[in-house]
């Protein structure tokens, strides 16, 4: 049994350094009933997951401008925040399962809601 939150029963966090992508991520967990908050960057998504304790899953881009990538993001809340689900995603870099922290999901782009739905209920 996962001891993660329930998505259905928390937020999301779409981290997201490309402004159409993130709108569009932001959208379709929307209209499939989730609800949703964003980040720009790896850094203003620490520093709401300090601020917020009710998020539930983390979706991130690996590739962002900052003080770390969505890979560091989600090695540290893994390591912060265990009960937060993982999911990964990149256009430019192809990563297993198995290397997303904490038994998180990869979801590469360009995605589908159903793909971003399935992996959110898978990472545990």
């Amino acid at each position: 049994m996962s001891l993660k939150r329930a998505p259905e029963a928390s937020i999301i966090l779409v981290v997201e350094d490309d402004d159409l992508v993130r709108m569009n991520a932001v959208a379709l967990l929307e209209d499939a009933g989730f609800a949703v908050i964003e980040a720009r960057h790896a850094d203003e998504a620490w520093f709401i997951l300090h601020e917020r304790s009710d998020i539930g899953v983390l979706f991130t881009d690996v590739d962002m401008p900052g003080s770390m990538c969505g890979m560091t993001l989600s090695e540290r809340v893994h390591q912060a925040w265990p009960d937060i689900r993982l999911v990964l995603t990149s256009g430019r870099h192809r990563f297993a399962d198995r290397d997303v922290p904490d038994h998180g999901q990869f979801v590469p782009k360009p995605y589908n809601q159903a793909q971003v739905v399935r992996a959110i209920h898978r990472a545990d």
